[in-house]
């Protein structure tokens, strides 16, 4: 039988580091503050890790601490497909969470991450007392569904080179995914994942978009040069 323990038994407390690294934070009453303080708690992920998975009962509204998750969801055919990678700073599940239902698609770590957990009546308790979580939630609402309707055309895109160039873009939105900023931490093999490519065909494509100054390869990661370009280019 195996001792390791899940991610549920690896709870613990967050840092202090950990809690400034929370965007939502800051927009709190000290009294508000205190209260979500006080609940919070995270988890370290090991890569595979699920952190929600399909059918079950939401518990907690998570957010990416460090590392990296994949949304993600296995259509009738079982093919899966990917609604969004999770980068550092990006909270996730608020509709879930605001409705009180069954998780309708899996959260995966793709490498060793750590994940902060906001308990579901903590998170109730803010909407009911705190305009600015509630301005907070509002937004990421509304950027979420702009991402789900550009994950649903960057699906069907056939063009390798655009799907790779619109899937960076999404993992840089800074509303999200305030805990990013110009350099994304990323493997290519990591964003095969997430594009549903080849890692050789992502490598292909990220060298076209080098060669047009809208990215650079950098070790460990990649960092924007023209986030503009990498929304709107054709190929």
């Amino acid at each position: 039988m195996s001792t390791d323990l899940t991610l549920h038994q690896r709870r613990r407390l967050p840092t202090t580091d950990e809690l400034n690294s929370i965007p939502w934070l800051a927009l709190l009453r000290p009294e508000e503050r205190a209260r979500a303080v006080e609940s919070l708690l995270v988890g370290d992920a090991a890569a595979g890790d699920y952190v929600c998975r399909v059918g079950k009962p939401v518990t907690y509204w998570f957010g990416v601490i460090e590392g990296l998750l994949k949304m993600s969801a296995d259509n009738a055919q079982g093919v899966t497909m990917t609604f969004a990678g999770l980068p550092p700073g990006g909270w996730f599940g608020e509709g879930t969470t605001l409705k009180r239902e069954p998780y309708r698609y899996n959260i995966q770590a793709l490498r060793k991450s750590v994940v902060a957990g906001l308990p579901i009546e903590s998170f109730h308790w803010l909407l009911d007392h705190s305009i600015g979580f509630n301005r907070f939630v509002m937004n990421q609402l509304n950027e979420r569904l702009g991402q789900f309707i550009s994950a649903r055309e960057i699906d069907r895109m056939n063009n390798p080179d655009l799907r790779v160039s619109r899937s960076l873009a999404a993992l840089f939105n800074p509303v999200l995914y305030p805990g990013v900023g110009d350099i994304l931490r990323i493997t290519q093999q990591e964003l095969a994942y997430l594009v549903g490519l080849s890692r050789q065909r992502v490598n292909e494509s990220l060298r076209t978009l080098e060669a047009q100054g809208t990215i650079r390869v950098e070790y460990g990661g990649l960092r924007v040069l023209d986030i503009a370009a990498l929304r709107c280019s054709t190929f």
